[in-house]
C-alpha cells in the first residue's frame, strides 16, 4: 500500500481525498476550484479503481497533517510550525511536509501586508497612486481591503473600485519594484504568501462589505463610466447562497415574492445552511410540500438551477434597493427597516 501511494500523482490523491470527504463536503471544496482544476479531478475520479480503506485513510491523514502544518505557520511562524509538527508527526515527515509548502513560506512585501493593522495601512498608502492602491488591496482579505477602501478619500474610492475590476497581469518589474518599498516599510512584520487576485470577483467581495453608503455611492460612479463593468460587478455582488446572511424577517420578506416552485427548484443545489435557513422560516405544511415538489423533480440540469437561483436573487437585490430588507455582514453601522 505504501509503495502504491509514493507512486500516486497529486491529482490522483486529490481525486482520493475528493471521494474519502463524500457527497457533502466535496462539493464545498469543488466550488474553490478552477475549471480545469475540477475537470482533471473528476477525469481522475472516473479512472480510480481498487481504493483500499488503508490507502484512503493514508491521503486523508496526509492532507490533514499539510492542513494542519499551514495552520501552525500561520499562527506562529516556520519555526513554530516545526516545533509543533515534530512533535506530532518526527522529524523527517516534518521536513517533508515543509519542503512541500516551502514555495508559500518566503517573506514578500505583499505577504507582510497581512499582518498589519489596516489603520496603519491605511495611512501607508492614502498618498500613493490609485493603482498602486488598487494593486495592494487585491492582495488583503476582503474583510481588511473592505476597511481601507471606506476610509480613503471619497475621490479615490470610485478610481481604486475601477481599477481593481479591470486589473489584468501586472508587469514583473512592478510587482518587483512594489514589494521592495513594502518590505523595506515593513521589514519587522511577519510571513504571507503571493496571489495576484484582482476583478470583478475581488471588487464584489471587498463592495459587499463597506458600508451600504460607501458602496452605493462607488457604484453609481463606475455605472455613469462603465455600466457593463458596473452590471457584472454587481451580479456577483450576492448570490444564491449569501441568503445566510438574511436575517429571518428580511428571508419572511422574500419569500412572498417567490413562488414555492421557484423555491424548490433553486434549493435543489443549495447547501445544508440556507435550506436550513429557509425551511426555519416557512411552515411544516409548506416547507413538506417543497421537500416533496423537489423529491418529484427529480435529476436536473446544473444550468437550470443556478438561472432559478439568479431569478430569486433579483427580487432579493430589488427589494433590498427598496429598503425593504437588510443584508448582513456589511460594513458600518446596522440599519432599521421600519
Amino acid at each position: 500500500m505504501a509503495s502504491r501511494y509514493e507512486e500516486m500523482s497529486n491529482v490522483q490523491k486529490a481525486a482520493v481525498l475528493i471521494v474519502s470527504l463524500g457527497s457533502e463536503v466535496s462539493p464545498k471544496v469543488l466550488k474553490e476550484l478552477t475549471e480545469t482544476e475540477i475537470e482533471l479531478l473528476t477525469l481522475e475520479i472516473a479512472n480510480l479503481r481498487d481504493i483500499s480503506p488503508a490507502l484512503e485513510e493514508q491521503v486523508l491523514r496526509d492532507a490533514s497533517t499539510i492542513i494542519m502544518a499551514q495552520k501552525y505557520i500561520s499562527q506562529g511562524g516556520v519555526d513554530y510550525a516545526r516545533d509543533l509538527l515534530e512533535k506530532a508527526v518526527g522529524k523527517d515527515r516534518t521536513n517533508e511536509i515543509l519542503r512541500r509548502l516551502e514555495g508559500s513560506l518566503q517573506t514578500t512585501g505583499f505577504g507582510m501586508l497581512r499582518n498589519i493593522d489596516p489603520k496603519q495601512l491605511i495611512n501607508f498608502i492614502q498618498n500613493e497612486h490609485p493603482q498602486t492602491i488598487s494593486l495592494i488591496l487585491t492582495q488583503l482579505p476582503a474583510s481588511t481591503a473592505a476597511i481601507i477602501l471606506s476610509d480613503l478619500p471619497a475621490e479615490l474610492q470610485s478610481d481604486v473600485s475601477y481599477r481593481i475590476a479591470t486589473m489584468e497581469k501586472i508587469s514583473p518589474d512592478v510587482v518587483n519594484e512594489l514589494e521592495v518599498m513594502l518590505e523595506k516599510q515593513f521589514e519587522d512584520v511577519g510571513t504571507g504568501d503571493l496571489s495576484f487576485s484582482g476583478g470583478t470577483k475581488t471588487i464584489a467581495e471587498i463592495l459587499n462589505l463597506i458600508e451600504a453608503s460607501a458602496e452605493k455611492a462607488i457604484m453609481e460612479t463606475l455605472e455613469s463610466e462603465n455600466p457593463d463593468l458596473a452590471s457584472e460587478i454587481k451580479n456577483l455582488m450576492f448570490v444564491f447562497e449569501d441568503l445566510i446572511l438574511l436575517d429571518n424577517r428580511s428571508i419572511q420578506r422574500i419569500l412572498k415574492e417567490v413562488e414555492t416552485k421557484d423555491l424548490a427548484i433553486a434549493l435543489k443545489a443549495a447547501s445544508e445552511e440556507v435550506k436550513q435557513k429557509i425551511f426555519t422560516n416557512i411552515s411544516e405544511r409548506v416547507g413538506s410540500m417543497i421537500k416533496e415538489e423537489m423529491e418529484y423533480m427529480g435529476p436536473m440540469r446544473l444550468s437550470d438551477v443556478e438561472a432559478t437561483q439568479q431569478k430569486i436573487v433579483e427580487v432579493i437585490r430589488r427589494l433590498q434597493e427598496e429598503g425593504q430588507i437588510i443584508i448582513s455582514g456589511r460594513g458600518g453601522k446596522e440599519e432599521l427597516v421600519v
